[in-house]
């Protein structure tokens, strides 16, 4: 469980085939690698990865092809950044929402300006995932928890504080760029809630 608050920048320093899928080594000056043990899950642009390897500020986790097929890391490269998040605590505060690190689709990029201190973004979302998306609402970007500003179909607004701005890769982010999306976890359980009975019943092939 994360609670998209970013962690740290990390820098993509290899991607290595293996066994058929991916092998990703991930540096960091800031993450803090004092408590990361094997099999601890970190976020890597909301991404939720196991750790397989440590070495002084690097990490390793395995990507399966589907993974790659459904994020974004099928076009990282070495020299890419992300975000980073360890998994919480329980004695941690919950400063964002709460993130599973299960990427429910990939948006896009559609504009971008500045709007005096801050940055405003409009993003594209697969049509399946607009009926999730609220005003005022939560979505995690790139593994950040982000407030929906306005929403229009499948686009919505995000305004980005100068803060959040320089602790992410937010500042990265170019116009056709695909960026991972994960919507409100409570919306997906209330959808399924409100099924009733028909929860139960099998979905068509």
């Amino acid at each position: 469980m994360f609670t998209g608050i970013i962690s740290a920048i990390g820098v993509i320093e290899k991607l290595e085939p293996c066994g058929g899928d991916v092998r990703l080594t991930i540096t960091s000056d800031n993450l803090g690698f004092s408590d990361l043990e094997l099999g601890d899950s970190v976020a890597c642009n909301g991404v939720c990865l196991t750790v397989v390897d440590t070495v002084n500020d690097s990490f390793s986790a395995d990507v399966s092809l589907e993974t790659l097929s459904l994020t974004t890391i099928g076009t990282w490269n070495a020299g890419t950044r992300i975000n980073l998040e360890k998994a919480m605590q329980a004695t941690d505060r919950f400063g964002g929402h709460i993130v599973s690190g299960h990427i429910d689709g990939m948006g896009e990029v559609l504009e971008q300006r500045s709007d005096a201190r801050s940055e405003w973004f409009m993003l594209r979302a697969p049509a399946e995932l607009a009926k999730y998306i609220a005003h005022k609402g939560s979505i995690t970007v790139d593994g950040t928890s982000l407030t929906v500003n306005r929403v229009s179909g499948t686009d919505f607004e995000l305004n980005i504080i100068p803060q959040t701005l320089s602790h992410t890769v937010i500042s990265d982010y170019k116009l056709g760029m695909r960026v991972n999306l994960e919507v409100d976890l409570v919306a997906r359980y209330l959808e399924r809630l409100l099924m009733g009975d028909k929860a139960a019943e099998c979905s068509p092939d």
